[in-house]
């Protein structure tokens, strides 16, 4: 209905935060084979919202067909542009950061869209987010921790740790629960806390 993901998720390890891989062109955007009703590269063309990633491509640079696919509208929802080249790009350098001091994280990113008639552009109809959110899970240390952010969409430049939430936050935006495999005990504690400072910010 939207033709964006609700969703995106990814495992960011330390060895693939680097990479040969070049990032695609604006030309290598594309409808995703796999995902029927997803956008096309002409509901952008100006619309006044960029081609904005959900999996961003600088974390893609360890494959030249992840690399590829991070460019399918299934990955892709519209961004302003001074989100998508700020606070956003500055989340996204931060979460390769902390891949690197972790060893490995696990991030789901997507849309909020709020009422049942969003603002909308193109032939496809795409539906314009309100915000965004992106959840950063590290399972793999002696206290595994994890953090929510949620960027309203508009313009503006704001530290990061101004946006972070709680996990539970964004489940109860979105109806989504993002770690259901976690033991119940860890993921109600981790899900609850809002620390940024346990992740440098």
């Amino acid at each position: 209905e939207t033709h964006q993901p609700n969703w995106v998720a990814w495992e960011l390890l330390a060895s693939e935060t680097d990479g040969e891989t070049a990032r695609e062109k604006s030309s290598g955007f594309a409808a995703d084979p796999n995902a029927p009703g997803c956008a096309r590269p002409a509901d952008y063309t100006r619309s006044g919202y960029d081609r904005g990633h959900m999996a961003p491509a600088a974390d893609m640079k360890w494959s030249t067909q992840a690399m590829k696919e991070s460019f399918y509208f299934s990955n892709i929802c519209p961004q302003l542009h001074n989100l998508n080249a700020g606070d956003w790009k500055e989340l996204e350098e931060k979460v390769r950061e902390w891949a690197q001091r972790d060893s490995a994280i696990i991030i789901v990113s997507g849309p909020i869209i709020n009422g049942d008639n969003p603002k909308r552009i193109g032939v496809s109809q795409v539906a314009v987010p309100d915000a965004f959110y992106k959840v950063i899970l590290a399972p793999y240390l002696s206290t595994p921790r994890a953090i929510g952010f949620i960027m309203k969409h508009q313009k503006g430049n704001h530290p990061l740790r101004s946006y972070a939430v709680s996990v539970d936050s964004i489940e109860n935006l979105t109806g989504i629960d993002f770690f259901p495999e976690l033991p119940d005990a860890m993921e109600k504690e981790m899900e609850a806390k809002i620390q940024p400072e346990e992740w440098g910010l």
